[in-house]
């Protein structure tokens, strides 16, 4: 078969192109980042999802950290080229004309299991009440705050679902939150560390320069639910279940495994699986109605996957989920997942040296 060098002109090109690439990795950053970021992403929501699920069954929670992602590409190309041309006096002389090339996508990914001192460590030890007063500082919704992370702030007793220690909520503990919402909004809420002999102080500070009589009777109302003097405008926070003084705010913090607990202890199961013993059905305390309680992350379950979901997990035959419209839910969950990142407090490792081979 004959072939005009002519017409042999574009595969040429292309083929020289291919083999002149000099480097594939700067392109990949902007695909494979995002990528990554969206897949470690989802994973993270179905697992922490997953765990809660499991622990409203009894079951065993299992957290898996992605520690790293290394993708190594190489790329090799061999070329020949030939033409084909022919006289009116003399036989048709012809040359081949080929390509081949191989591409290689390879990710190693590495996953750590969360056991051994890490999980007690991030699972098991309180948070810090120095951390609640500073996520108020910084603006998320003093109410939500206390009702997630505080067991009970100067004997005032948080509602709490699960285990031997399930209990409704004080009204008052309620009371306390929502006043220090109203006072959260007017701006008048704010923290200071003072140095002590042995250890950094954390105050609360309840003041502005300039407050209506509405944010003082605010103000008053939280010192009168604590217990603590109106005339003190820094308030000393410590861990406790009972304050020492009449200036100090003790809060009994949760652990992350509490706060996992507690959540779990709300979510929606099937009816089935209540009338058969395979789970228990979900608490209700007499104060529930007094106080106006709603779960603070609404985790639905049914027999048909979910149209509209945020995050959505499959276990025990049914599926269990957030929707994509309930944004308070949403809100709490990712909140829930910072939280759960600022307790990992794993020993402290040296950086590894990796190299990745180009080819």
């Amino acid at each position: 078969m004959r072939y005009p060098l002519k017409q042999l002109a574009p595969l040429v090109l292309t083929v020289c192109a291919l083999a002149g690439c000099a480097s594939i990795g700067p392109g990949t950053i902007a695909r494979d980042r995002l990528d990554y970021d969206q897949a470690v992403t989802t994973s993270w929501k179905r697992t922490m999802l997953l765990n809660l699920v499991k622990m409203r069954y009894g079951d065993t929670p299992m957290f898996m950290d992605v520690s790293s992602i290394i993708n190594s590409y190489s790329l090799e190309s061999e070329v020949s080229l030939g033409a084909n041309w022919e006289t009116g006096f003399e036989p048709v002389d012809s040359k081949s004309l080929g390509a081949s090339g191989r591409y290689a996508d390879k990710p190693t990914i590495t996953y750590i299991p969360l056991v051994g001192e890490r999980f007690t460590r991030s699972l098991m030890m309180p948070i810090a009440p120095s951390v609640v007063v500073s996520l108020i500082q910084s603006g998320w919704p003093a109410d939500r705050i206390m009702q997630i992370l505080v067991s009970s702030a100067n004997g005032l007793q948080n509602r709490y679902g699960a285990g031997a220690r399930s209990r409704g909520a004080d009204p008052e503990f309620y009371e306390l939150g929502a006043a220090i919402r109203q006072v959260q909004s007017s701006g008048a809420v704010g923290m200071r560390i003072e140095k002590g002999a042995n250890s950094d102080l954390t105050m609360m500070v309840l003041e502005q320069k300039q407050m209506t009589p509405a944010v003082k009777q605010d103000i008053y109302k939280v010192r009168d639910l604590l217990g603590i003097q109106r005339d003190d405008t820094a308030i000393k926070v410590a861990y406790g279940s009972a304050a020492a003084d009449q200036h100090e705010l003790a809060m009994v913090t949760r652990s992350m495994l509490e706060i996992l607990m507690d959540i779990a202890s709300t979510i929606e199961v099937p009816q089935l699986h209540v009338d058969d013993g395979t789970v228990v059905d979900t608490k209700v305390f007499d104060t529930d109605a007094v106080v106006g309680y709603k779960a603070p992350i609404r985790i639905q379950s049914s027999k048909e996957r979910p149209d509209n979901a945020f995050v959505s997990v499959l276990y025990e035959g049914y599926w269990f989920w957030i929707d994509n419209r309930d944004h308070p839910s949403k809100s709490l969950f990712s909140f829930l997942m910072i939280i759960f990142s600022l307790t990992d407090m794993g020993p402290a490792k040296g950086q590894p040296v990796i190299t990745i081979p180009a080819s």
